[in-house]
């Protein structure tokens, strides 16, 4: 899993969109397209990939991993952002598939708060209230990645997608 969060902009990035007097982290201008793309292309191609390590309470890249497929012929690169990347991924040869997920407005805002708390991502109050923003605006987050080329699809839909894509012997145990 290639997590595409962790290509947002440092914090202090003078390229960084605002919105209302603050950096707007929904917007596809706080992250790094190319360089998401370029670690696509390269993990695509077989070669191992640094890839960085973001920290979103610090609002900045902490530090960088290596991302190494070995035999495995096919990884789920995920994120917000993901979508963005569905028409340069097709035209470079390099989809396999891409999905909107789909589920209830109210799960998703209930397992990312769960999830943000837990990690202490931000203040409970902030994170409180993004995420209801958040939980409002999903429709249309939905409609934007469908429209970049994203297919709406349950979690279970994915999975069982994503298996069938896989060589059988890559899902047997070693």
């Amino acid at each position: 899993m290639l997590a595409l969060d962790d290509f947002y902009k440092d914090g202090d990035d003078p390229t960084l969109p605002i919105s209302d007097g603050v950096v707007d982290w929904d917007n596809p201008g706080a992250w790094h397209h190319n360089a998401a793309l370029d670690a696509i292309a390269t993990i695509c191609a077989g070669r191992p990939c640094e890839v960085p390590i973001y920290a979103i309470g610090a609002d900045r890249r902490v530090g960088h991993r290596r991302f190494d497929l070995g035999r495995v012929t096919l990884f789920v690169a995920e994120g917000i952002f993901a979508a963005d990347l569905v028409a340069d991924c097709d035209r470079l040869g390099l989809l396999a598939g891409a999905y909107s997920l789909r589920r209830p407005r109210t799960v998703t805002y209930l397992r990312r708060l769960a999830r943000d708390l837990s990690e202490k991502r931000k203040p409970p109050g902030l994170l409180i209230h993004r995420g209801y923003a958040l939980m409002r605006a999903e429709p249309g987050i939905r409609d934007r990645q469908e429209g970049l080329g994203a297919r709406p699809a349950s979690g279970r839909r994915i999975l069982r997608e994503v298996a069938a894509m896989t060589p059988a012997a890559s899902r047997t145990p070693a």
